[in-house]
């Protein structure tokens, strides 16, 4: 007997992913029962399964098929696909907009950076020497490459290496340890990934639920809900101040219609600016609110 299709993804067991992808499954109504120290957790509500794995190892998962989807960062598909003949064997549906983070090239403060050709003939540490490898190839530099698991920045001091190449989030971590960020090589953030290999149709129909609900959160993410009430005369001003999605609704108010609420939904961030204009403009009674869903 055939058993209904399940989507597996691959997400990150442990680290600055995992808490954000779970956290983005459950806004997306998924429930699960998480087991601690079980490599496969079951959706009892969409027939989703999802695998926690190293995150080095998610696109390896995805690009073999033995996962349809991953949550991965830029830097790991850039490192361990991107840069290699397997190029083609994942593709990116949605960045996520959590886990920011770029990769970029570090010195001591005592080192001049005047453009890649500074790195001519320098030592460099790195945990992801075939990204840098590519960025010395395209900027036609020779340098060693000395390859590190981990406490990339402490290379220097350790006379490991001149310079390094490493993830840098506030910089904070390099100013403890006397360095400064000189160039990137790429900004990065967390992706929904799928596999290359065929999945078929059921799988396929899944997917494109899954994704309208994802969109749909990461929309409301990005959105506010704006009412207030304002002279009828005030509208063309208001309308203008709104940084909307769409037309504003407008109710009258009173039985002299000289007043009206507006309500609109905003696509960008409503900032204290954007609410004295509108107060200036004549609105008053201002009310912003989260959004928890947007579907178009």
């Amino acid at each position: 007997m055939k058993s209904d299709p399940r989507l597996r993804i691959a997400i990150q067991k442990s680290g600055r992913l995992a808490e954000k992808s779970m956290s983005l499954f459950m806004k997306c109504g998924l429930d699960f029962e998480l087991h601690k120290n079980q490599l496969l957790q079951f959706s009892a509500n969409f027939p989703i399964d999802l695998m926690l794995v190293r995150d080095d190892d998610i696109p390896g998962y995805v690009a073999d098929g033995v996962c349809d989807l991953g949550i991965v960062g830029e830097n790991i598909l850039n490192e361990k696909i991107f840069s290699s003949k397997d190029v083609n064997s994942v593709e990116i549906l949605s960045r996520l907009g959590f886990g920011y983070c770029r990769l970029s090239i570090a010195a001591p403060t005592s080192i001049k950076y005047l453009g890649p050709k500074s790195l001519e003939g320098l030592k460099i540490a790195t945990s992801y020497p075939s990204s840098l490898l590519a960025f010395l190839n395209k900027n036609n530099v020779c340098a060693e490459i000395v390859e590190l698991g981990g406490s990339v920045e402490i290379a220097p001091v350790l006379e490991l290496s001149d310079v390094i190449c490493d993830l840098v989030s506030t910089g904070s971590t390099l100013k403890s340890n006397r360095l400064k960020e000189v160039d990137t090589l790429f900004e990065s953030e967390a992706c929904l990934v799928r596999t290359a290999k065929p999945i078929g149709l059921e799988k396929t129909i899944l997917l494109e639920r899954l994704l309208q609900r994802i969109q749909g959160v990461m929309m409301a993410g990005k959105s506010k809900y704006i009412m207030m009430n304002a002279p009828k005369s005030a509208l063309v001003e208001i309308f203008d101040i709104l940084p909307g999605m769409e037309e504003p609704s407008v109710v009258p108010l009173g039985v002299d219609g000289l007043k009206v609420a507006i309500h609109a939904v905003a696509s960008e961030d409503v900032f204290w600016e954007t609410i004295e204009k509108l107060k200036k403009a004549g609105a008053n009674s201002i009310l912003v609110l989260p959004i928890e869903k947007v579907i178009s």
